[in-house]
Parts: C-alpha cells; sequence; structure tokens
C-alpha cells in the first residue's frame, strides 16, 4: 500500500548493454529499447499524476565510450525524438532538457530547442532529459554564472545558487532511483540530492515497468524524512 507518493522522481536508466547482451542483440539494440521504454515509464508516472520526472540519458563521461556507441546513440535520439516528443506532447507532458547543448549536432540542437517550445504550456507533468548532463560541471557552470554576473559574496545563499543551476524552477527530487544493480549517484544532480531517497534494483533500464515503479514507490512511501530534524 502507497502511503505517500513523491513529487519528484529522477532515474538513472541503466543496463541498456546488458540488458542487449541477454538477448543476443548489439548494445544499440540495448539502447533503442531503452528509450522506448521512457515513453512507457513516463506515462505510468503520469497515471500516478507525478509532477516531475527527471531522466539520466546521457553523462558528460559518456562521450569517453567506444565512438560507434556514442555516434549510434545519437542517431537514435535524432530519430526518435519527434515522434516521441508528439506523443508527450498528446499526453499535456511538457519537455526539458538538463545539461550542455553545444556539444550537440546543430540538427540535434533545433530538434531539442523545439520539443521545448512545443510543449512549453503543458501543465501535467514535467519531464526533463539529462542528456550530456554532470552533476559537477552543472555546480562549475553554477558558480561561473555568478562571478560573470559580479554577484557578491555575501549575498549568495542556498536559494539564490540554485537560481544559477540548469532548471532552477524544478524542485528538488524527493526519490532517485537506480536501475541496473550499480549502487551510486554516478555524477547526477550532486547539488539537487542532498535529501533525495535513494532506490537501487537490480532490474535493467528496459525492464522497468509499471510493476518495479510500485516496488519503488511503494519503498519510498515507508521512509520517514526527517531533513535532519528529529
Amino acid at each position: 500500500m502507497i502511503n505517500s507518493f513523491p513529487r519528484h522522481v529522477s532515474i538513472i536508466m541503466d543496463g541498456n548493454g546488458r540488458w542487449a547482451k541477454q538477448h543476443g542483440l548489439p548494445r544499440l539494440g540495448g539502447h533503442r529499447a531503452g528509450v522506448e521504454n521512457i515513453r512507457r515509464v513516463a506515462e505510468v508516472f503520469a497515471e500516478y499524476k507525478l509532477k516531475y520526472l527527471t531522466l539520466f540519458a546521457f553523462s558528460t563521461e559518456n562521450w569517453g565510450r567506444p565512438q560507434r556507441e556514442v555516434k549510434g546513440l545519437l542517431q537514435i535520439l535524432e530519430e526518435r525524438i519527434d515522434q516521441e516528443v508528439e506523443f508527450l506532447h498528446d499526453k499535456n507532458i511538457r519537455v526539458c532538457h538538463l545539461g550542455r547543448l553545444d556539444r550537440l549536432s546543430r540538427k540535434l540542437q533545433q530538434k531539442i530547442r523545439g520539443a521545448i517550445e512545443l510543449t512549453t504550456n503543458n501543465s501535467r507533468m514535467t519531464l526533463s532529459i539529462a542528456f550530456d548532463y554532470g552533476g559537477r560541471g552543472e555546480i562549475l557552470d553554477a558558480v561561473r554564472r555568478l562571478l560573470t554576473d559580479k554577484v557578491s559574496p555575501g549575498d549568495i545563499d542556498e536559494t539564490l545558487f540554485k537560481e544559477y543551476l540548469y532548471l532552477p524552477g524544478i524542485p528538488d527530487p524527493d526519490l532517485i532511483i537506480r536501475t541496473g544493480g550499480e549502487i551510486r549517484l554516478s555524477n547526477f544532480l550532486l547539488w539537487q540530492a542532498a535529501y533525495s531517497e535513494l532506490y537501487f534494483t537490480e532490474v535493467l533500464w528496459p525492464d522497468f515497468g509499471r510493476t518495479e515503479i510500485e516496488k519503488a514507490v511503494a519503498a519510498y512511501s515507508q521512509r520517514q524524512r526527517r531533513f535532519g530534524e528529529i
């Protein structure tokens, strides 16, 4: 039984490559399955009336993977983004991008900006895709912008600092889920995760569906969030 429900859930989508191996497919086959699962997971959370969902799709460190895999993943995104965004728009879901855009192709940048613009007034749920994202990089970028704006050190507090992060209008995640069996944050939302509840599952991302979502949310509902207080 679910006693309480989070407002913001973030997911580290891990395990596409291992899923592909289990199914006798190349790694890119796993990435295709992972992209397809985004729609299903977003729809389940929208049914739950979750307000914010953030998915970690590609980290700044992922550029170090074999060039063929990186190129293939970017190609999959270019091929699928319009179709997936149309579906999300029909479901009244707003799409945001979390991370850098400058290292992506001009075509992909245009598609991402188009997705953001198309869905900007949607209100059912906000889906943020962290692509070319790193938590340390986000913090460093915030510091650089503070310096550029010549903000006085005495004026900097946590509230102001958050305004300089990539998506300042989105609340910190209540629950962070990682699929695929690894037990670490991997440079994801380092500032925002200060008091997030963490949930790790062995289930690989392409297999992560309604049943696993229910397990994660049920586990979250049993926890007492004190935020340092008694």
